[in-house]
Parts: C-alpha cells; sequence; structure tokens
C-alpha cells in the first residue's frame, strides 16, 4: 500500500474514534442517576488526563527538540494566549465547545505530526496512530454530553459533525505529510501551539467540569488518563 493511502487510513481509524466516543455517549445511560454522573466525571477526567499527556509525553518534547527555548516559549505562550481569547469569544456567544475545542487541538497537531513521522518511515507511527483513537474515544464522548446537555443542536446533527470531522485526520495527516515533512521546525512549532491550548483548556474547561462532590473515580479517571499516554510513549520509545 503506499504510503499516502496507509496515512488516510490510519489517522481516519483515529477520527473514527471521535464518532464513536460520541455513539457511546448517545445510547448510553446508566442506573441509578447517581452512578451515571460518577461514570461521566470519570470520562471527562480520563480525557482530561489523557490530554494533559499528550501535551507533557508527545507535543511538548517532539516540539521542543527541534525549536531554540526562545521559540519554544514563544510558540507555547502564543497557543495559551490565543485559546485564552478563543474561550471568550465562546463564553460571549454561549457556546459549550470546550470539549469540541480541546479535542480537535489535539487531534489535528498530533494527525499532522504522524505524517510527517510516517513520512521519514518511522516504526512508531502505527502505534501514535492507535493511541491518538484511544485518546479520541473519551474526548468525543465528552464532547457530546457537553454539546448535548447544552441542547446546542439535535443529537443526530451532533453525531453527523462529529463523522465528518473525522475526516480532518487525513487531511492533516496528507498535509504532514506531503508538505511538511521538509519543514520540521514548522511542525514543531505547531505541536507547541497546540499544547499551549490544550493546557490552557484542560485547567479552564475540563478539569472543573470532572470535580464531582464526595466522589472519588473522576480524579482517578484523569490518573488513568495520563497513564495510556505514558504507556503508549514507553512502547513507542522501546
Amino acid at each position: 500500500m503506499p504510503g499516502w493511502a496507509t496515512i488516510f487510513c490510519l489517522t481516519l481509524v483515529a477520527g473514527a474514534a471521535m464518532p464513536l466516543g460520541a455513539v457511546v455517549a448517545c445510547v448510553l445511560h446508566i442506573q441509578p442517576d447517581w452512578l451515571e454522573d460518577e461514570f461521566r466525571h470519570s470520562v471527562i477526567a480520563f480525557g482530561g488526563g489523557a490530554l494533559f499527556s499528550a501535551v507533557s509525553l508527545v507535543l511538548v518534547p517532539e516540539g521542543s527538540a527541534a525549536l531554540p527555548a526562545w521559540l519554544v516559549a514563544a510558540c507555547f505562550a502564543a497557543g495559551g494566549g490565543a485559546f485564552l481569547l478563543i474561550d471568550i469569544a465562546l463564553d460571549r456567544i454561549k457556546s459549550p465547545s470546550g470539549q469540541l475545542v480541546a479535542m480537535l487541538s489535539d487531534f489535528v497537531p498530533e494527525a499532522l505530526a504522524l505524517g510527517a513521522a510516517f513520512s521519514s518511515e518511522s516504526s512508531g507511527a502505527p502505534l501514535l496512530a492507535g493511541l491518538i483513537a484511544l485518546q479520541n474515544l473519551p474526548e468525543g464522548f465528552n464532547a457530546f454530553r457537553e454539546l448535548d446537555a447544552a441542547r446546542a443542536m439535535p443529537s443526530r446533527v451532533i453525531l453527523a459533525t462529529f463523522s465528518v470531522m473525522a475526516f480532518l485526520g487525513p487531511t492533516a495527516g496528507l498535509t504532514g505529510y506531503f508538505l511538511l515533512s521538509a519543514y520540521p521546525a514548522a511542525v514543531a512549532g505547531i505541536m507547541l501551539f497546540a499544547a499551549g491550548g490544550i493546557l490552557y483548556l484542560v485547567f479552564q474547561d475540563i478539569a472543573p467540569q470532572a470535580k464531582l462532590d464526595c466522589h472519588w473515580a473522576p480524579p482517578l479517571g484523569a490518573v488513568l488518563g495520563f497513564l495510556l499516554g505514558l504507556v503508549g510513549q514507553l512502547l513507542a520509545g522501546g
């Protein structure tokens, strides 16, 4: 199979985890209500842990390896500042899209990096695609629940939108494969920019939603989400 076709398939599978997570959120109803609340908050925390692992184990280390310290700091700070402005804009228009923005800000730069890594015949590319899919599953679950709870749009429309967004993976992956593989500094800057934005969103939007009084499973979910990324990183490195 040609390299570009492999990238298309890997990133499409990774992107398909977003609507799959949304489908699970749509059909899953746990009784009693307190158990469903605890499960939902645990999944939110799990997604936050997975995002935090992407920042600390993939995006920052990979991005900082290719740039001087001052540019690392500038790209990271720019990402945090940009997502601050996005968050303010979403609040002013009363849009419940924090989880959705976090999901896409993680998925798109990782797919770009995946395409660039595959063009250099990296043996860890298939594993990275699997890790992206595992991250997208709880993030799709959380983003659907957030939008559905706010009655932002009908459930069918949310599911259809997530299905279309799955193709952002192949778009980003092929862009990295054909255009950005020769510009590692540009890929590094994108990864650091996304890392700053994700870190802002984790502490502004995701972590506060994960807290549930008198329940202790959600913090454990964050630990397990981070552990998912850590184990994947160790496997990729080993």
